[in-house]
């Protein structure tokens, strides 16, 4: 991916990060289930689970479903695939992680942020 093409994304991350707190806002569920860390951010730009039953599942579900129609349309209009759209975003999220939130780690653990950075993908710019 270009230079432009990641500045472009970039830029589109973090107006989506600030629909994504929008958003956690307005559902008492999503805002419960992360701050109890059983909802974390993901590499690919995805939410995971992190512990939790099938009520956790759907939160992430549907958040998951509205992440990647935003890609979609994002990263076509942007030239670059839905995947490195993800991936660029996933990367901004976590950085966005605020304490005791939980993220997937380059390893694959499940990490929870301190105040320190959190451990990202040496590709994450």
């Amino acid at each position: 991916m270009t230079k432009q093409g990641r500045f472009w994304i970039a830029g589109a991350v973090m107006i989506a990060a600030v629909t994504g707190t929008a958003f956690a806002q307005r559902d008492p569920a999503y805002a419960a289930a992360r701050a109890a860390g059983k909802i974390g951010e993901q590499p690919n730009g995805y939410l995971g689970v992190v512990s939790g039953g099938p009520d956790v599942q759907a939160i992430v579900d549907k958040i998951n479903i509205q992440r990647k129609a935003t890609y979609a349309e994002k990263a076509q209009a942007s030239g670059v695939t839905i995947n490195d759209y993800g991936v660029t975003f996933g990367c901004n999220l976590i950085a966005q992680t605020q304490p005791g939130e939980k993220y997937k780690a380059p390893d694959g653990s499940w990490k929870t942020r301190t105040a320190a950075a959190p451990e990202r993908s040496p590709s994450c710019v």
